[in-house]
């Protein structure tokens, strides 16, 4: 399994903006406790506290993703991931903050200095930058999304016997 590049909101700052502002905006005064409420009830479900009033940043994901790419050269890229994801959506934690990043880094037993100076680099933006578009120029338009075998897509939430008849609809297709 691989975590690939793909940036819900690639036009915002590279520091993000204002959660309420950017909630405002895409639905309206007042409704995000709303829209999140399925979401929050569904997580909790599967014993994930997802907390989305703490979070204050909508983020600018790119960085992320870039840890994620360096974690994957490391061979931590799952535990980066799911250090990442309990940063943002059960702390809300500011994931455009270079520091907040390697702390989560860390936190799944990568070097935090190195993580830093990688992080402070330019190196890898353009790649990631690329596969984001390379992603979207393929078909996908929101997440999560499922590639099994670079074959078969699956776009969104789905139960585990959909995501089990991918696999293997990708299986008997190699």
């Amino acid at each position: 399994m691989r975590w690939l590049p793909f940036q819900l909101n690639p036009d915002l700052p590279a520091s993000g903006m204002p959660r309420r502002e950017y909630i405002e905006r895409k639905w309206g005064p007042g409704r995000g406790p709303e829209v999140y409420a399925r979401v929050t009830a569904a997580a909790r479900g599967e014993g994930l506290p997802f907390a989305f009033e703490k979070i204050s940043v909508q983020p600018n994901t790119l960085e992320a993703h870039r840890l994620l790419h360096y974690a994957e050269q490391q061979g931590r890229q799952d535990e980066v991931a799911e250090e990442l994801f309990k940063a943002y959506f059960v702390d809300g934690v500011d994931i455009t903050d270079p520091e907040t990043l390697a702390s989560v880094a860390a936190q799944a037993g990568l070097d935090r200095e190195k993580v830093s100076a990688y992080l402070a680099s330019d190196t890898d933006r353009d790649a990631i930058q690329q596969a984001d578009i390379d992603a979207r120029n393929a078909g996908v338009g929101g997440v999560p999304f499922f590639i099994f075998d670079q074959r078969i897509g699956v776009s969104g939430a789905q139960d585990s016997a959909t995501l089990l008849d991918a696999m293997e609809q990708a299986r008997r297709n190699s």
